[in-house]
């Protein structure tokens, strides 16, 4: 990690005015250790209840597997920080529709939406922008997380054109405190609490933002916070110093790859076999990705009731009348869901055209040199 780029970005309080790096770091450093350590202790502590009275709930077990998946996010998002912190990467500029990839990642995260009683009021106008489709997919990911982990009130999402100066404005606004105490809040004039949002999925965002060269600030205040997102690249609309140095079609900065394109996304894979399961596991250990495995139809149907993944690799075997119709659900729902078969008759990587579905397939024993590429191309796609 480059250090220099931790003390460059944004900052969203005090704490961080007049830091000298290795304080920002270490700050850094221990946040991510924080929340880790704590959601992993509180899991440790279910487990050895449960290893001494050899009982657990239903209840029991939905908060163990909530404590071990906020562990292994928060470890996904430090390593996403660490990438976008780096200054090694290079937005590669293409022109996008940025109220469609705002709705396409809504959809994505509705059933979550829903299962979690989330309310979000939306107000998009139609407006295009020139920025990296990798990395903007990823700022409004960190944004939904941010606003998932703490909104107490409806969300309000709005995207519009400021009239000066002549860009794109998204904005997001709720209640970060609970309504029983707003109004005490409010009336104190306090803005305490407001470091507590301070959290790691908000330090991905602000990274991000430097990054793509946008402008992000937050103002909390009464228990309430409103976060601000400024496009300059917009079509249409930025002025022509916002343009000086962009060279659409020129693509990443050759000494600048992206290695890891799709760290962060949440991939499912549909496998009855342990050795295909194994496989897969050691093809993207390396890719930055947070996978989940089931072995069956009817785990993939429970599993992704409360919230469908970027993309499903699954076991040609079970593809069955079942797997059909469950992705023709899913793909109603969220049409950029990525799909990736798992074949004993396909050799290396291959669109084909599946009873009028377009599936991509690879062989079972290429998976480690054909599924990276296939899971880049099918997410890139629907990014």
């Amino acid at each position: 990690m480059d250090l220099s780029e931790l003390n460059k970005a944004p900052d969203s309080g005090k704490r961080m005015l007049g830091a000298s790096v290795d304080d920002s770091f270490r700050e850094l450093l221990g946040q991510l250790g924080r929340e880790c350590a704590v959601p992993l202790s509180s899991a440790l502590e279910r487990l050895n209840e449960f290893a001494t009275t050899g009982r657990i709930d239903r209840a029991g077990l939905r908060a163990l597997r909530a404590e071990i998946e906020m562990a292994r996010r928060n470890g996904v998002i430090g390593q996403q920080i660490s990438r976008y912190a780096s200054g090694r990467m290079r937005p590669n500029h293409e022109r996008l529709d940025l109220t469609q990839v705002l709705r396409d990642t809504l959809a994505q995260r509705a059933r979550e939406t829903a299962a979690r009683g989330i309310e979000l009021h939306q107000a998009l106008t139609a407006v295009e922008i020139v920025v990296d489709a990798t990395m903007l997919a990823a700022l409004l990911q960190a944004v939904l997380d941010w606003c998932f982990e703490h909104a107490r009130s409806p969300i309000e999402l709005k995207l519009a054109m400021q009239a000066w100066p002549p860009q794109a404005l998204l904005s997001c606004r709720f209640a970060f405190v609970p309504a029983d105490r707003i109004d005490a809040v409010a009336a104190a004039g306090s803005d305490a609490g407001d470091s507590a949002l301070d959290t790691l999925p908000w330090q991905l965002l602000r990274r991000l933002a430097q990054t793509l060269g946008l402008q992000a600030g937050r103002s909390d205040h009464g228990g309430q916070t409103e976060l601000k997102i400024e496009f300059p690249r917009t079509v249409g609309g930025a002025s022509p110093s916002a343009w000086q140095t962009l060279d659409l079609g020129a693509g990443t900065d050759a000494g600048a790859p992206n290695s890891q394109p799709i760290a962060g996304s949440h991939l499912l894979v549909l496998a009855a076999r342990r050795e295909t399961r194994n496989a897969v596991r050691e093809t993207v250990r390396s890719m930055g990705l947070m996978v989940d495995y089931v072995s069956s139809v009817d785990e993939a149907r429970e599993f992704c009731a409360g919230g469908l993944p970027h993309a499903i690799v699954y076991e040609a075997a079970l593809s069955g009348g079942a797997f059909r119709r469950l992705r023709a659900e899913w793909t109603a729902e969220v049409p950029t869901l990525a799909f990736i078969e798992l074949s004993e008759d396909a050799r290396a990587f291959e669109v084909n055209d599946l009873a009028g579905v377009r599936t991509s397939r690879i062989g079972r024993d290429v998976i480690a040199s054909a599924l990276p590429a296939a899971l880049l191309y099918e997410m890139a796609k629907g990014g």
